[in-house]
């Protein structure tokens, strides 16, 4: 997520309460059980770095709230419309955000790079005005 060289982002509590929000997803749908939520959540809570941290998600698949289609079930054709790079209103649970900015040419808008540990995808979401 950062360069070579660069300093490791620090796992602040909105990063931790998103990635605990995105256990407790898998957990609802039983892709793993009360033990390994508790080993999982014991992860992010104690991570220093929010490296450290995703490596508590980084091997789950997505769930149908962050936006995985059910196996079965025909998805929208609105839905499957892309919305430009992958520019989302705000994070979803669990994306981690990078160091990366750029200023989408189309709208001036200054967009903040996040990851969704759980396929490696990237999403683009403007920042908050100052």
């Amino acid at each position: 997520m950062s360069g070579p060289g660069a300093p490791r982002p620090l796992a602040s509590d909105a990063d931790r309460e998103r990635l605990v929000a995105l256990l407790r997803e898998h957990y609802a749908v039983g892709l793993f059980g009360l033990d390994e939520l508790d080993r999982r959540v014991g992860v992010v809570l104690s991570a220093q770095y929010l490296d450290e941290a995703a490596v508590a998600v980084a091997d789950l698949p997505a769930t149908p709230r962050t936006g995985a289609a059910v196996p079965g079930t025909a998805t929208p054709r609105r839905a499957r419309r892309r919305r430009g790079h992958a520019h989302a209103d705000q994070p979803a649970a669990g994306w981690i955000p990078t160091n990366e900015r750029f200023r989408d040419p189309s709208t001036s808008t200054v967009m903040r790079v996040w990851v969704d540990p759980s396929d490696q995808s990237r999403h683009y979401v403007p920042e908050p005005e100052p």
